[in-house]
């Protein structure tokens, strides 16, 4: 199971460890939308078990268990376009989006 992290994202979770504290940035999903499924994004304030760790370009990326399955090949990236700054995930496993881009099935 592999997940990588752009310099870009890489760059912003550094940056948001330096500002709020923790040790990375937490991505797992959660059930909602529909087409099932949502990316959630929050601080890493620890490694709860059953989490693994993904490392790139210094930084700490931590996934639940629960997510790898979703998640395995995807890579994290940072984007800005115009005022809008967000974390995107280019993830090989969806299959299906909805029209309002919030939520994805695999």
């Amino acid at each position: 199971m592999a997940i990588t992290l752009t310099e870009s994202a890489a760059a912003q979770i550094r940056s948001s460890v330096a500002r709020f504290g923790g040790i990375g940035l937490r991505l797992g999903v959660k059930k909602v939308g529909c087409s099932g499924l949502a990316y959630t994004f929050d601080m890493a304030k620890e490694v709860a078990p059953g989490d693994h760790v993904f490392e790139g370009h210094a930084a700490k990326l931590v996934v639940p268990a629960d997510a790898l399955p979703v998640l395995d090949g995807a890579e994290l990236d940072y984007v800005r376009e115009g005022f809008k700054q967000m974390f995107t995930v280019k993830n090989p496993n969806v299959k299906t989006t909805c029209g309002c881009g919030e939520s994805f099935g695999v």
